[in-house]
């Protein structure tokens, strides 16, 4: 059996081979009547007007053997038979395709369609043409491949051999699609806002640095667009989202990786609790539009989004599940009880924080329809405005779905003295460990000080949403090319 190396150097030989005689292995035009799916669907009028047609696509399969054969080309609609014959092409074409061209290589092909005896659809070649030659095999049984990581580092093969997978994307942006619909029907402006932040902020997360140089100052890839969407409700729009990648110097993990997409709308005059009924309305509409009903399934369990969702509060929550008052413990208290029951807690933690990483191990696993988490404790996000009558407890949701964290969003905090004090607060923090911890921004401070609209805030990670919805376990099955750790021989 040849090596790689050994079917590359012959295929290298045989492009050659082509331009030996004056023909083109890469030309700069190609020919192409119609879709191999649109060549499928008319079919029998195309066939009914006898007339030549030009096809392309990626040679998939081939059969027979002599002066005959059969060929399977697939482009990004579909598959297509073609049958390749030396009565119809002549000898030296046909010899020259038997020689020349392999399984990989794309080819434009010219003929008639007719039905096979099998009633299979297919082209009768009169001519065939060469418009890129693969120069390394494709797998031959990529299903069989023990490795399921070499379907993420080499995406291309995936989609080339996992109809499954490609579906999976095309349903992603199918998602991404719908949430523009709905968000621009309801008045929102599409806009977009620095990637390159000179003070990093909008969540906690450790970011990464890079330095401008034309400049000479440091920036930081942005971790969320959320101060800068904020400045806008400040300038005056009422309605404004963007859906990008943000940027986080965390661990990867079947829910992290360290660039993802996120969706970030904020909505001025309105609270936490409008955005509960939004959020219903949104994901009707999605699941509507892309699975034509209201009931999905995820890992062998049904989900139903079904309206209304049930609210419940945080700590009644973990009181239910964990059977701890929260409320009532002090910080020391929560670490022994995280302690004691496994959970890893980061350097600098306050009691909100460690409140939520119990929520994470008792609550959050158990949580399968959309249900919306209220009322988180103070300090757990910097930005959210509290309760009017509880000051401890915030304006905030969380919706998890099948497990997933999928949305946080709450009230949005307008005062900038209280602004000003919670970002100390967090510098504390940052400074005793937390790397986390959200920094201050003098000129979000500023600009906060001339008057922000009561607005509220929503944030949902596209990818979390995708896998959720395509039933993918972890988010490198619905990232298109996910963080990697690099293999020995690669490095």
């Amino acid at each position: 059996m040849a090596t790689i190396d050994e079917i590359r150097e012959n295929r290298i030989g045989k492009i050659n081979k082509i331009k030996s005689l004056g023909l083109l292995a890469y030309p700069g035009e190609v020919k192409r009547d119609y879709s191999n799916q649109e060549a499928l669907t008319k079919f029998s009028s195309i066939k009914k007007q006898n007339r030549e047609i030009y096809l392309v696509g990626r040679m998939k399969s081939q059969r027979g053997h002599g002066k005959a054969c059969f060929v399977d080309i697939e482009d990004g609609t579909a598959s297509i038979q073609v049958f390749l014959r030396q009565d119809s092409l002549g000898e030296n074409l046909y010899n020259f395709f038997k020689d020349n061209f392999d399984i990989g290589d794309f080819v434009q092909v010219k003929g008639f369609l007719f039905l096979t005896k099998k009633k299979e659809k297919t082209i009768d070649a009169t001519d065939i043409k060469m418009i890129s030659k693969s120069i390394l095999p494709l797998p031959e049984k990529w299903h069989g491949l023990k490795d399921v990581e070499e379907r993420f580092r080499k995406r291309y093969l995936d989609l080339i051999f996992n109809k499954e997978s490609k579906r999976n994307f095309e349903i992603r942006s199918k998602i991404i699609r719908e949430i523009r619909r709905f968000l621009d029907d309801q008045d929102f402006l599409e806009v977009e806002t620095p990637i390159l932040q000179p003070v990093y902020g909008g969540a906690r997360a450790r970011p990464f640095k890079t330095k401008l140089n034309a400049l000479k100052m440091d920036l930081y890839l942005r971790i969320a667009p959320e101060l800068y969407l904020k400045r806008l409700l400040i300038g005056g729009f009422e309605k404004v989202y963007e859906i990008g990648r943000n940027f986080r110097n965390e661990g990867v993990d079947r829910s992290h990786n360290p660039d993802f997409t996120a969706l970030e709308f904020y909505w001025a005059y309105a609270n936490y609790k409008d955005l509960m009924k939004l959020t219903e309305q949104m994901f009707n509409q999605i699941i509507k539009a892309v699975f034509g009903k209201q009931e999905i399934e995820y890992e062998g369990k049904k989900i139903d989004f079904k309206a209304p969702w049930p609210r419940v509060d945080f700590s009644d929550l973990i009181k239910r599940e964990a059977k701890i008052d929260i409320d009532s413990l002090n910080e020391k208290a929560l670490k022994d009880f995280s302690v004691k029951n496994g959970i890893k807690l980061d350097k600098g933690v306050t009691k909100a924080e460690i409140s939520d990483e119990i929520f994470k191990k008792f609550c959050r696993p158990k949580i399968w329809n959309p249900t919306f988490i209220l009322h988180y404790p103070i300090g757990f996000q910097p930005l959210a405005k509290s309760l009017d009558k509880n000051p401890d407890k915030l304006a905030n949701i969380q919706l998890v779905i099948g497990g997933w964290e999928i949305v946080n969003a709450f009230s949005e905090l307008n005062d900038p003295i209280e602004q000003k004090k919670r970002f100390q607060e967090q510098e504390t923090l940052f400074k005793k460990g937390l790397e986390e911890a959200q920094r201050i921004d003098n000129d979000f401070l500023e600009a906060l000080s001339h008057g922000m609209p009561p607005a509220a805030g929503f944030g949902l990670g596209i990818d979390r949403l995708a896998a959720l919805l395509t039933d993918s376990h972890s988010l490198r099955e619905i990232i298109l090319f996910p963080t990697m750790k690099k293999r020995k021989q690669d490095e």
